[in-house]
């Protein structure tokens, strides 16, 4: 059955067309559950077009729906952080993403972006920059990845990677719109492309500088599940969903600073693979909500991954856990991927810990 049945695109649109008053907006509040993985939004109207987070007012929502509070105390509030362009009302109408606090005014357990923020203002002389290439699988709505025999499996992997056709790509449709809506937000979107596993994509953003990282990946999850949904298709960050010999899904993450930019600057890149090699276990602890677990059935030296339990390092190896980009060795200046980040990793968290490696030298 169809969980949309009675609704009807067409007839929507006739309604958003309808002008509103002047001065007035729509403003849909964005916000990481209790979960640390799924977004929650809901709208208000405001009587002006904000132009900066700071004009915005404080709301609350009940956090006992979410996983962030109990019924007793449910209140939790919304801190408006960065404001974005709203590519499904259009107008002057605005996505807002905000950081969660409990009744006492402290952060969620969720909240991660306060912390990767202090960080960040530590290392802001260092420039330290984000490209962040976010992984996922399209489902149908009874969780069967989109367009996959329903009992059975496509062909091998090896046709689908930046694939064409109708026999070899599911779900471009999705990818398209999703695309276009990133750029008229304004997120720092950089390009997508079809991924290994049939029904499996994959968008990038970045570069971007700092706390940007994190807020540009988290509204263009947020954008993903919301486009899929007119399409009457999931979305999936699990870095694993189909278990036996099909590619996962992760969040490869490409950092630089400054240092590592300017000229001679593989000696950085050198320099700060060195201090990730000590830190290993921490990294991976970091690198998706559930301390590692979620990564053990992905990082396993397979389908282009490193071993979980290994640090490794190479020049354009794709089954290390730091890939040196072969343009970068050559003109000895530039940026590192860490492959290591699952598809569901918090952006905000991989970042910080990045950074307090490699900028800061936490141990």
């Amino acid at each position: 059955m169809n969980p949309n049945q009675g609704t009807n695109k067409t007839v929507l649109d006739r309604y958003l067309r309808l002008d509103i008053p002047d001065q007035k907006c729509q403003a849909m509040y964005v916000w990481v559950d209790g979960s640390g993985e799924n977004l929650r939004s809901k709208t208000r109207t405001l009587n002006f077009v904000p132009k900066c987070p700071s004009e915005l007012p404080i709301w609350n929502f009940d956090g006992s729906s979410t996983g962030q509070a109990e019924g007793s105390n449910s209140d939790v509030y919304l801190y408006p952080v960065a404001i974005y362009r709203d590519p499904f009302r259009l107008g002057n109408n605005k996505l807002v993403l905000c950081e969660t606090y409990k009744y006492n005014k402290k952060p969620t357990d969720t909240n991660q972006r306060w912390k990767c923020l202090e960080v960040m203002k530590k290392a802001a002389d260092q420039h330290p920059w984000f490209g962040m290439e976010q992984e996922y699988t399209l489902l149908d709505t009874d969780k069967h990845p989109l367009g996959w025999p329903k009992n059975g499996y496509p062909g091998p992997q090896g046709p689908y990677y930046c694939g064409v056709g109708a026999n070899k790509v599911y779900g471009r449709d999705v990818v398209e719109a999703h695309y276009r809506a990133c750029l008229y937000t304004g997120i720092n979107i950089s390009g997508e492309n079809a991924e290994v596993m049939p029904a499996q994509w994959e968008f990038q953003v970045g570069p971007c500088e700092g706390i940007t990282m994190g807020d540009d990946l988290w509204m263009a999850r947020y954008l993903l599940h919301r486009v899929a949904e007119d399409f009457n298709v999931v979305v999936t960050l699990d870095p694993k969903p189909i278990p036996g010999d099909w590619n996962g899904a992760g969040m490869h993450t490409n950092f630089s600073t400054a240092g590592m930019r300017s000229p001679n600057g593989i000696l950085e890149i050198e320099s700060a693979i060195e201090k990730l090699s000590k830190v290993h276990d921490k990294h991976i602890q970091a690198y998706d909500p559930h301390g590692g677990k979620d990564n053990e059935r992905r990082l396993t030296g397979r389908h282009e991954t490193s071993s979980i339990h290994d640090f490794s390092a190479g020049v354009a190896n794709r089954g290390a856990s730091i890939r040196i980009p072969r343009g970068v060795a050559e003109e000895k200046t530039g940026y590192l991927e860490d492959r290591r980040p699952s598809s569901n990793a918090d952006p905000y968290v991989v970042s910080d810990r990045l950074v307090r490696t490699i900028c800061l030298n936490e141990q």
